[in-house]
């Protein structure tokens, strides 16, 4: 066999378990992709293809299940303050250029430990609040009476089978959304067209002011989540479940840095690593990138062949069906405070971050300033312990 077949098998396999563990993200990413793409009015073709090539490019990079994911920080704020696509695709770059040089000069490791924990959970818990209000107040009640009666199902689906690894809540409830579209929405007809025919990323270049608006938006919310989950847990998840890997901080960072800087040009969504996504493909049986690239090619083929018939079926996807979905994300970074609550200091300036996120102008910013600088000013280093 060819030196590249050799090492192509060495990183992938292709066997029933790499096909389970492909869907052991979806129930994540899939409704913040439907989310965004409704909402930013992003090109369709180019969010799926683009997303596929980044599952492609680290499944083979890595040879283990290294997913690409959605920042969940932009993806948060841009459905919550319905930002466009092309601030999306600034804040895409921002962050790229941002990260590259935190990984040359090594200010990676500095800033993972100046950031203290108790800021970053406040910054979830921030995020948590107004997506828990966008689902609440704007899709939920999205279409009157049957819509509450759509969400009320959904909500007991998710409920009934939450934290089920085989029977994932997230695609029922999407199959549920599916059907009310078409029977309700679209009268029971059959579309008219199969939306097949071969389509391209569409080329983009970020404007400056796009850029500088994302980075300050979108970007700086978003850091401090990345080298907490995408960075510094996922590097410890892969050394525990993938010793032989030998996964550093700085190869995760240099290849975040590289999806953002590739996607914005490609108009692709800002995508990084995260520990949920490999500990979800593992737990579904992937054990090489062969699950990831399994995954990554659904949508592509999406994206290449199927993206009109895709986006007549998102656009009669209902409202309060996404209103749940987003509803349960923001219940999951909402919880994440648990492990802050023992210590009154560090749940205090996780409430007042989170406050300050939810509800100031720029909020984002000032609490990760304000945040910060009271996890050191406080007496005693309260903040330490939850570091």
């Amino acid at each position: 066999m060819s030196p590249p077949l050799d090492w192509l098998r060495a990183r992938a396999r292709f066997d029933r378990n790499e096909i389970s563990g492909a869907f052991g993200d979806i129930g994540t990413d899939f409704p913040l992709i439907v989310a965004m793409i409704l909402t930013a009015k992003l090109d369709i073709p180019s969010t799926l293809i683009m997303f596929g090539v980044m599952q492609v490019f680290t499944g083979l990079l890595y040879g283990m299940p290294m997913p690409a994911q959605p920042l969940k920080a932009m993806a948060v704020i841009v459905i919550a303050q319905k930002l466009s696509g092309n601030i999306l695709y600034g804040a895409g770059l921002a962050i790229g250029v941002v990260m590259l040089l935190l990984t040359v000069t090594g200010l990676i490791d500095w800033l993972a430990r100046a950031v203290p924990k108790v800021v970053v959970r406040g910054i979830q818990f921030g995020l948590g609040l107004q997506l828990a209000y966008l689902a609440l107040k704007n899709y939920v009640p999205a279409d009157g009476r049957w819509g509450y009666v759509l969400a009320g199902v959904a909500f007991v689906i998710t409920i009934l089978l939450l934290g089920n690894r085989n029977i994932p809540p997230a695609v029922f409830v999407i199959a549920l959304g599916i059907a009310y579209g078409l029977i309700f929405k679209f009268g029971g007809a059959v579309l008219p067209n199969h939306g097949f025919g071969l389509k391209l990323p569409t080329f983009h270049v970020p404007a400056w002011p796009d850029i500088l608006t994302g980075f300050l938006i979108l970007a700086i919310p978003q850091i401090p989540l990345s080298l907490g989950n995408s960075i510094l847990a996922t590097r410890q998840l892969a050394e525990d479940l993938f010793p032989e890997r030998h996964v550093t901080i700085r190869k995760i960072s240099y290849t975040y840095s590289t999806m953002n800087l590739v996607n914005p040009f490609f108009s692709g969504i800002p995508t990084c690593h995260g520990s949920g996504g490999i500990v979800g493909h593992h737990g579904f049986g992937g054990r090489t990138g062969g699950s990831v690239m399994i995954y990554g090619s659904i949508y592509l083929v999406l994206g290449l062949f199927f993206s009109a018939g895709f986006g007549k079926a998102i656009n009669l996807f209902p409202y309060p069906i996404l209103g749940v979905i987003l509803l349960f994300e923001a219940i999951g970074l909402i919880r994440l405070v648990r492990d802050t609550t023992s210590v009154p200091g560090d749940f205090g300036i996780v409430i007042l971050t989170g406050l300050i996120c939810f509800t100031l102008p720029w909020g984002y910013v000032i609490g990760l300033i304000v945040g910060t600088a009271l996890a050191y000013l406080l007496p005693s280093r309260l903040s330490g312990a939850a570091r």
